[in-house]
């Protein structure tokens, strides 16, 4: 093994540590201390004494971020903090309910906000351990997501080693969005264009485009920026939001400048106000504005639900219209029989994206709006995401137009569409109609439940039609027809055994998500990880009642009522005794440790003196035991810290176990 000399192993510290700091001065503070030519000089320097010294090269070195060989899959991570999403608000009055809201749980306490941009980029995680950078993950389904450490290296403002953290921040965990400059977009698009190459929708999705790709060499070429906005410090007691802003800037992460910290509704509302006007003069997108109630323990009071927290809300801007006209509208049936209209468009460009289809939703939505087909109509970006018809422009109009009237059979097998008494929605009861089947199979399939490789809509829709698989569980029998799909067009031996393999490999999903692929209406992933939590295997399920599943926190009697009947209908019933005789988790995968809590079920409420709620959790996990989100009977102890709501009203009702922090530790001591 060839020594390396002292000077060289000193030399490469130096020139990792300057090329950091000029990372820093050009990429965050935009306070560039050197000219491009004398950086790449360092940098060049640098890459030679590693490629002499392999064994000086670091994973947090500047050269990681050129990106390296393509890699085949993703692993995936599970966040150990869920990264939820944000409930949405469009007005003055929503936004003021929310300040209602969080008053009402808070008491007298009165809270203060921050208001943030919210930026129209990609959610990502980033993890620093003993302060370098080790791992970035997307968002996933909020509780897992792909690991692309990698291309997140690529991106020159993102610090891979912090400044100067002390030891309560050496090990953290840090929330931000990636997106790209508006110019920065418009240049690559032009580049591509001159190469004759696709061009791209727009900043948003390029970005997320770019970090799926396989190629972490092709990510570097890509202008992709990014904010961090969130701090998550296991090993201090952190106060605020606002003070974590200043901590994560003093850490070396980019922070944005546009913030601020709001003592009432009206300066939120102001802050919004004063964005949408100059949203327009910013380099990168936003689509609103995020406002987080500033103190953790007011946050850590509040709690979340199944899907987003109580103490956030994003305040969206008022969306983008555009005229185009209605060319027809057809139906779609959706995996649970719901036929919904959708608009056919002449395609029109509306806040960065080409729209030529949109919801129209129900028959009332369409009686509401007089729609006739040919029709001029308004198009706007709902929350500047989602496309739908607001209105339309009655003077253009063609001649001898006609009010649209729905079939009143099901478009695909025929079937008399039936219409529930009270619902708007309408639906085709044929169980064995083939759209409700290739739906039904393309969500078991679909990333985020069983995430099964290669089993897309055209190939779910020749399966299908050829009368192989026509519910979930004959997914599991199909290698029966090996022989004969590898005679079929287009698929040969090697595609029909990936197919198998991936099949199989969706065996090892986790209990929550087989029950969210099952399809239950209004069972999404959120309240899938909800019942799992409480009914730890597919039998109590079963068994559970409308009362018992409404014993959840976050579960009401719409999802409890569909639950139950999911269950009790005989032909799902013999699907999930199929999956299990198919071998899928269809319990909790528990911890074999045992420690003292073994066996016993935990729900935290109020602040705690010794720990963060985070903290407490991990201690009651690493001894054997369980953190529920809701009080239920399935629950053995609440932990209360001061200033207890809900949760602790409830948890006497039910008489459970109340245990205080000082019983606490002498539990686990």
């Amino acid at each position: 093994m060839t020594s390396i000399p002292d000077k060289a192993v000193a030399r490469v510290e130096k020139l990792r540590k300057e090329l950091h700091e000029h990372d820093y001065r050009y990429y965050v503070l935009a306070d560039p201390s050197i000219s491009d030519a004398e950086y790449d000089k360092l940098m060049r320097e640098l890459q030679a004494l590693e490629a002499r010294y392999p064994a000086l090269q670091s994973p947090d070195s500047p050269t990681q971020r050129v990106g390296g060989a393509p890699t085949k899959t993703f692993a995936t991570v599970t966040h150990s903090v869920p990264m939820l999403s944000l409930a949405n608000s469009y007005s003055e009055e929503e936004i003021r309910e929310f300040d209602r809201r969080v008053r009402s749980i808070l008491g007298k306490e009165a809270p203060r906000y921050v208001a943030e941009l919210k930026f129209d980029g990609v959610a990502i995680s980033l993890k620093y351990r003993d302060g370098v950078f080790v791992q970035g993950a997307t968002r996933g389904d909020g509780m897992q997501g792909d690991d692309i450490t990698t291309n997140l290296k690529t991106i020159r403002s993102l610090p891979l080693r912090l400044r100067k953290p002390d030891a309560r921040f050496r090990d953290i965990e840090v929330r931000g969005e990636a997106f790209m400059h508006k110019e920065d977009f418009a240049a690559m698009n032009r580049q591509r264009e001159i190469a004759g190459e696709k061009l791209f929708i727009n900043p948003r999705n390029s970005t997320a485009g770019t970090l799926k790709l396989q190629d972490s060499r092709v990510v570097a070429t890509r202008p992709i920026k990014m904010f961090s906005y969130q701090l998550i410090a296991p090993n201090a007691k952190l106060e605020s939001h606002s003070k974590n802003v200043e901590i994560l800037r003093s850490l070396g992460l980019p922070v944005s400048k546009q913030w601020r910290l709001c003592r009432t509704i009206d300066e939120v509302i102001e802050f919004w106000k004063e964005w949408e006007a100059k949203r327009d003069s910013l380099p990168f997108d936003i689509d609103g504005t995020v406002i987080k109630v500033d103190s953790r323990a007011h946050q850590e009071k509040l709690g979340s639900i199944a899907k987003s927290p109580r103490w956030a809300i994003a305040f969206k801007f008022a969306s983008r219209k555009a005229e185009t006209v209605l060319n027809d509208i057809i139906l779609q049936v959706g995996r649970v029989g719901t036929i919904t209209p959708v608009a056919d468009l002449q395609p029109v460009f509306v806040g960065g994206t080409t729209v030529s289809r949109a919801s129209l939703y129900n028959m009332d939505y369409i009686n509401d709006l007089g729609l006739c087909v040919g029709d001029t109509v308004i198009v706007e970006k709902g929350g500047d995401v989602i496309p739908k018809i607001t209105g339309i422009i009655a003077e253009k109009r063609p001649k001898g137009a006609t009010p649209y009237k729905m079939s009143s059979k099901c478009p695909v097998c025929g079937t008399p569409i039936f219409k529930p008494e009270g619902e708007v929605n309408v639906y085709c009861e044929n169980s064995e109609c083939p759209a409700q089947v290739k739906g039904r199979i393309e969500h078991f399939a679909m990333r985020g439940a069983m995430d099964i490789e290669g089993l897309g809509e055209a190939v779910v829709e020749q399966l299908v039609g050829l009368g192989w698989v026509k519910n979930c569980a004959d997914l599991y029998s199909l290698h029966d027809h090996r022989d004969e799909m590898i005679e079929l067009e287009r698929w040969g031996k090697k595609s029909t055994s990936n197919l198998l393999e991936a099949i199989e490999q969706s065996k090892t999903r986790p209990y929550h998500r087989v029950l969210y692929a099952l399809g239950i209406r209004h069972v999404g992933q959120g309240v899938a990880q909800l019942l799992v939590e409480h009914f730890t295997s597919i039998d109590q399920l079963l068994a559970a009642t409308e009362e018992d599943l409404q014993s959840v926190s976050g579960i009401g009697p719409q999802i409890a009522e569909s639950v139950v009947t999911f269950f009790k209908e005989k032909h799902n019933k013999n699907i999930v005794q199929r999956l299990r005789a198919a071998e899928l988790l269809l319990e909790a995968q528990t911890s074999k440790k045992k420690g003292k809590l073994t066996g016993l079920t935990f729900v935290l409420t109020g602040t705690l003196a010794s720990y963060t709620r985070e903290q407490a959790k991990l201690l009651i996990e690493e001894n054997g035991g369980k953190v529920a989100s809701g009080v239920s009977k399935n629950v053995q102890y609440v932990l209360a810290g001061e200033d207890a709501g809900s949760k602790l009203d409830k948890a006497k009702k039910l008489k459970l176990a109340v245990v205080d922090e000082d019983e606490f530790k002498k539990m686990i001591s």
